[in-house]
């Protein structure tokens, strides 16, 4: 693939003669492949296992996409352990092979871009751009942090000196095992980001999909092992989360964990459980309740163009997705009246054919979900409902889980669904008088992660960058009103409820989180 048809989280289509080669090509191979049974993955060693889980296509829940082996506490016990006696070679391996097996890593995925995109359409139902976008974003993760532990030499630096004959260095040092929960949504870049960042600072890792994705994460470890990671410093266990995840979460050798979910598992059962003898590292990655402003100022159809493609893009299945819209009221009947045109407008489909921008929900949980918080709007009052509200089973879309993009507008001050995150393709607009009062109700919230601003006065855009609370902000972006980052572009996390460590992933602050530091005298 050539720079000039590099598909990210900006790209509009995928519409290229070698892209869509490559999307043939490795549908029908994985047709081929559809159904089989796949083991965990304990130590470089394959293990099977009696408890199985389905990963199903929401586009036709009569397909099986792949059997995975659930893994067993016994499983858990020996990754656990095969990452530990693995954790001192590993970290006295040299930054810099460290950062080449990564860095190799990295290229095999980008390699295999359009078998490791299709794979994930079946097992979630994102659509061609966002899958492929998602396998760029996973490869330039890598390559990113690969390149910080050269930018930042290994982040050993030399330190100022009492008396002459001392030198003192400050070194960033791995914790030890590190464990890895990801979420469905982006199956690679939130699990293949977190493990390559525990791996190329020392750490070893133990990792554990979503079962809704299973299949995923035993193909990056397969990448991984393949480029070059050693024995017992990665295992991969898919399972349930009662016994993997509170598993690692409980377990006295794990040093640190990276979460990606949502608010109630990663604050509740993991930040606050996880720090037992001794405070321990816990990057966790929650949710967010992600509002655009609208101002008179500002350009409506890019304002319309941006909330679009940042609330249904993915079907709504982002964290940063746009869920609430708080637009001056002197415009606010023409953007209510062009979102709703918008989402009228689109048509979901197969997520594998050319051009489908909105396929299924991922999950049945999404599909009732959907359902209930739109007998929630309509029931708040007549009108709510501006666009969509309905799900679709007819032809095609009978056994999938196919919904309509939904405009909401005027729901009651304080309704649920201004409050809780969705994750599903709804999107609420508010009228307001003021960027004042759009600022006081858009911060209303325990989630600050992402923001958007539409307008053309510097004095308004200066205000929202001051007084918004979240930790990634756009301005005028028709590309996303919300979403979008991209590793060493926007970094990506979360202020209050939305993240734990105020530093965000694919950013100069990422490894650190991972290291601790340690200072050193020789005196002479």
């Amino acid at each position: 693939m050539t720079t000039s048809t590099k598909v990210t989280y900006v790209s509009l289509s995928a519409d290229d003669p070698e892209i869509d080669a490559g999307f043939q090509a490795a549908i029908a191979a994985a047709r081929g492949a559809m159904n089989r049974t796949h083991p965990a993955r304990v130590a470089g060693e394959d293990r099977p296992s009696d408890g199985v889980i389905e990963s199903r296509n929401p586009a036709d829940t009569r397909q099986v996409v792949a059997r995975v082996a659930s893994a067993a506490a016994s499983d858990l016990r020996d990754a656990v352990a095969a990452a530990r006696a693995a954790y001192p070679a590993w970290s006295a391996r040299p930054w810099e092979e460290r950062a080449a097996i990564v860095e190799k890593a990295g290229q095999a995925i980008r390699a295999r871009r359009f078998e490791l995109s299709v794979w994930m359409i079946l097992e979630m139902g994102k659509n061609r751009v966002e899958a492929l976008g998602e396998i760029e974003e996973t490869a330039d993760l890598l390559t990113y942090y690969a390149g910080q532990m050269r930018e930042n030499r290994g982040y050993v630096r030399e330190m100022g000196r009492l008396a002459p004959t001392d030198r003192n260095t400050s070194v960033l040092r791995p914790y030890g095992v590190w464990a890895v929960i990801a979420p469905w949504n982006f199956p690679y870049a939130l699990m293949g980001a977190p493990i390559a960042a525990a791996l190329v600072t020392g750490n070893t890792v133990v990792c554990k999909p979503s079962s809704e994705t299973p299949l995923s994460a035993l193909k990056l470890t397969e990448i991984f092992e393949a480029a070059g990671v050693p024995r017992g410093a990665l295992s991969c266990l898919p399972g349930s989360g009662r016994v993997i995840g509170d598993g690692l979460v409980g377990h006295p050798d794990v040093d640190g964990i990276t979460f990606t979910g949502s608010f109630d598992v990663g604050f509740g059962r993991i930040y606050q459980k996880f720090a037992r003898a001794f405070p321990k590292p816990a990057v966790v990655e929650m949710g967010g309740k992600n509002p655009a402003l609208v101002m008179p100022s500002a350009d409506l159809a890019q304002a319309a163009q941006g909330i679009y493609r940042s609330a249904f893009g993915m079907n709504g299945h982002k964290c940063s997705a746009c869920s609430r819209v708080y637009v001056h009221r002197d415009v606010a009947g023409r953007l209510v009246a062009e979102l709703a045109r918008l989402a009228d407008a689109i048509d979901p489909g197969d997520p594998l054919d050319k051009g489908v921008f909105v396929g299924p929900v991922a999950t049945k949980q999404s599909y009732e979900d959907y359902q209930r918080y739109v007998a929630s709007a309509r029931a708040a009052g007549p009108g709510v409902v501006r666009a969509g509200g309905a799900v679709l089973t007819d032809g095609a879309r009978a056994h999938g889980y196919f919904v309509r993009p939904t405009v909401l507008a005027d729901l009651p001050t304080g309704h649920e669904l201004l409050r809780e995150e969705l994750f599903v393709p709804i999107v609420a607009v508010e009228s307001v008088g003021s960027l004042d009062e759009a600022l006081e109700r858009a911060n209303d919230t325990k989630f600050g992660l992402t923001a958007g601003l539409f307008a053309r006065d510097q004095r308004e855009i200066d205000t929202f960058f001051e007084r918004i609370q979240a930790g990634v902000v756009y301005v005028n972006r028709a590309a996303g009103a919300t979403t979008g980052a991209w590793p060493g572009v926007q970094p990506f996390g979360g202020w209050k409820g939305s993240g734990s460590t105020g530093k965000n992933i694919g950013g100069v602050y990422t490894l650190p989180c991972y290291l601790r530091e340690q200072s050193r005298t020789v005196c002479a």
